[in-house]
């Protein structure tokens, strides 16, 4: 068996995985496959110019899930002695001969695996070029930029910057093996400002990339963040009524968070899904359609493969308000007598789970200052609070803060407010939606107008 050293490189991983395969196949398995991650972080936070916290740390654990036939089990550790990785086959092998049947178990068939060979621009060197100080100067000059905005912007919760890259290996018994790395970098600034009365607000801004090259400038990563939080200030309850409501590019992508819920394998087999059953029908207006696409290059949800070894895909999930498909991993798709979509998602140990890749509603055509141009009374909501949604029934119920729309405008700050509705009439009535698509994470959605919600209020 292969030993880690100190200086592993991705090609060591890869045959360490292998080996444990091989090793669990000569002790009677009938499959097995093997996870190993490996990864750097670095993270600092700076408040009122002064470091409060700052972390730097490597880390390397390797996983195994084995079968019997139908019984599966598996294990992890961090520890690559050579003992170690015995006692961690070895607990996967007992744990297997023990557990129950389940007639959908095993890893994907040989037919099924395989990987994308393009480049796929998901690793950059230079997240972790700048020296530790100039890192901190980072998270320190975005909250300067937010502190030296206003005077109204007394107080902060701190700057940040933070790097990380990370190598992911996954080999199977069907003699599959891939390797794929991601670097990710981010800068944020959380000023907080008080007014005469002292009454304070707080909000924040952040910018997220691949490489160093494409993250903003920390001063206008902090300049945002000070907007942000003014317009904030002097907020106060709206009058309970039934307006349109425009959600911020920060808050719509939770629509279509509840989306990926609905059809989710894992809630549509087990039959808690809003969304079960509704294949091939309409479900939403005709202006929206969903997408998943793991293979966008620089994705934050971009892999060669997913956590089962399946090449990923782009997949329509909605077409004009019509959902086309769910997304599975292999186990649900059996489950459901259909095909995976190579969503399959996991951790070390486990069966896996199901996660999205690049998820994003397709933008239109409008500005969203166009957008919100044509609402006499309305809502833009730009922070949700608490958790209020029931994916089975789809009655929806959240607390909002935002801005009052007025003659096309955006007004005054509000807050204390709920909006309500069901996801089943929501979807339908998305009557608008902009096209300021911009991916800060593996879900997007752009500036969108729903109509048909009550806004609570006083």
């Amino acid at each position: 068996m292969t030993i880690v050293t100190e200086n592993q490189t991705a090609t060591d991983l890869k045959s360490i995985a292998q080996d444990l395969v091989a090793r669990a196949m000569k002790s009677g398995a009938t499959a097995a496959e093997c996870v190993i991650r490996e990864g750097d972080e670095f993270s600092t936070l700076v408040r009122l110019g002064q470091i409060e916290t700052l972390k730097e740390s490597g880390s390397k654990s390797v996983g195994i899930r084995v079968f019997f036939g139908k019984r599966g089990a598996s294990t992890y550790s961090s520890d690559f002695s050579r003992e170690g990785l015995d006692r961690m086959v070895k607990s996967a092998l007992e744990l297997a001969k023990i557990t129950s049947e389940d007639p959908f178990a095993g890893i994907p068939d040989a037919d099924q695996l395989g990987q994308l060979t393009c480049n796929l621009d998901l690793y950059h060197e230079d997240v972790y070029s700048l020296p530790g100080p100039e890192r901190i100067d980072y998270a320190r000059r975005a909250e300067k930029a937010a502190m030296d905005f206003d005077a109204r912007i007394k107080n902060s919760e701190g700057g940040s910057f933070d790097a990380a890259t990370g190598c992911k290996v996954l080999a199977n018994s069907h003699g599959f093996v891939g390797e794929y790395r991601r670097s990710y970098c981010s800068v944020a600034a959380v000023p907080i400002a008080q007014n005469d009365d002292g009454a304070m607000q707080r909000d924040y801004w952040y910018s997220v990339a691949r490489t160093l090259k494409k993250l903003d400038p920390p001063e206008k990563v902090g300049k945002i963040a000070a907007e942000r939080t003014l317009r904030r200030l002097g907020a106060k309850k709206a009058k309970t009524a039934q307006v349109p409501i425009v959600f911020d590019p920060m808050v719509s992508s939770s629509i279509l968070e509840h989306i990926f819920e609905g059809v989710n394998g894992d809630s549509v087999y087990r039959g808690a899904s809003f969304l079960a059953g509704k294949l091939g029908q309409k479900i939403a207006g005709d202006n929206v359609t969903v997408i998943d696409d793991g293979t966008m290059p620089g994705g934050f949800g971009t892999s060669p493969f997913d956590g089962e070894g399946i090449p990923t895909r782009r997949t329509i999930v909605v077409e004009n308000g019509v959902l086309k498909s769910y997304l599975l991993n292999t186990y649900t798709a059996k489950k459901l007598g259909m095909q995976t979509t190579g969503n399959a998602s996991r951790g070390l140990a486990g069966t896996p789970g199901i996660g999205p890749g690049n998820y994003f509603l397709q933008p239109g055509q409008k500005s969203p200052q166009e957008l919100i141009g044509g609402i006499k009374e309305g809502l833009y909501v730009t922070e949700f609070l608490g958790h209020g949604v029931n994916l089975v029934t789809g009655d929806y119920s959240r607390g909002a803060s935002g801005l009052w729309i007025s003659g096309g405008e955006l007004t005054y700050p509000v807050e204390e407010i709920t909006v309500a509705g069901n996801l089943k009439q929501i979807f339908f009535n998305i009557s608008e939606i902009a096209n300021d698509l911009e991916f800060r994470g593996s879900v997007a959605a752009p500036t969108i107008r729903i109509d048909g919600l009550t806004v609570g209020g006083e």
